[in-house]
């Protein structure tokens, strides 16, 4: 299921209109409308550089296992928006979080294009402080945010208990043979560098954590989350990979 089979998308914008919108924002990724026309530009050659697609198949199946029906969905890492209007073709009541300000406002602006409107806020989810701040939710979407964190067991230990029902997570993690750092509650990790702010496909802190798929199990299921589905496990050009649906 893509943007273009699903939505009417932005086809109130006139050619001219979109593309003053393309100019107007950063765009690292792209989605189309029936027409094939795209809201976005690709990253670059081989990143971000097919049409994106409404809702992610992630999203399909995490309502398959739990259904998404009026449910608060809180989604870390909107990025440009695609998962959120994703996540808003299930459930009205989305709240979107980013670390960078123009990802909040790319979100805002693509989710307007197709005509739906999620609460937005920037905010940094490696910030312990900032992430106890938040409120409770039924469904924590987590895809591509984990292993850039600086300290992924804090951010899990203070996040998981606010999420009453399921988590979709989807992160890198190390294998034993990478994973050569414990940290002072003894969960191993392998240490990856981050390139920083400007990089926006890299997380905020200097270096971040990969933690060892067994230690991710043990945290949901410590944190409540004892029935796990994996979605996939495999091997990416950055490392291995895994995609589940958490429940309790």
């Amino acid at each position: 299921m893509t943007s273009k089979s699903n939505y009417q998308a932005f086809e109130h914008l006139s050619d001219l209109d979109l593309a003053v919108l393309n100019r107007l924002l950063p765009w690292k990724c792209f989605t189309e409308d029936s027409l094939g026309r795209k809201l976005g530009h690709q990253a670059w050659e081989g990143k971000r550089s097919e049409s994106q697609e409404i809702p992610d198949l992630r999203i399909i199946k995490l309502n398959e296992i739990i259904s998404l029906a009026n449910k608060s969905v809180l989604e870390v890492g909107c990025f440009e928006g695609v998962h959120t209007i994703g996540l808003l073709s299930f459930t009205p009541t989305v709240v979107a979080l980013d670390s960078r300000i123009e990802n909040v406002t790319k979100t805002l602006t693509r989710c307007s294009a197709y005509g739906v409107f999620p609460k937005t806020y920037v905010l940094d989810i490696d910030n312990e402080e900032q992430t106890t701040s938040l409120p409770e939710f039924d469904i924590l979407h987590h895809v591509g945010v984990l292993y850039h964190l600086l300290d992924p067991v804090t951010h899990l230990n203070k996040l998981l208990p606010k999420i009453q029902t399921a988590v979709l997570l989807d992160t890198h993690y190390a294998t034993e043979e990478m994973a050569n750092q414990t940290n002072e509650a003894g969960y191993k990790y392998f240490e990856y560098k981050e390139l920083g702010y400007d990089d926006v496909f890299s997380g905020m802190a200097s270096t971040s954590k990969w933690l060892l798929k067994t230690h991710i199990f043990e945290l949901l299921t410590k944190n409540g989350f004892s029935s796990l589905t994996v979605l996939s496990d495999k091997i990416e050009r950055n490392g291995p990979r895994i995609s589940l649906v958490a429940s309790k």
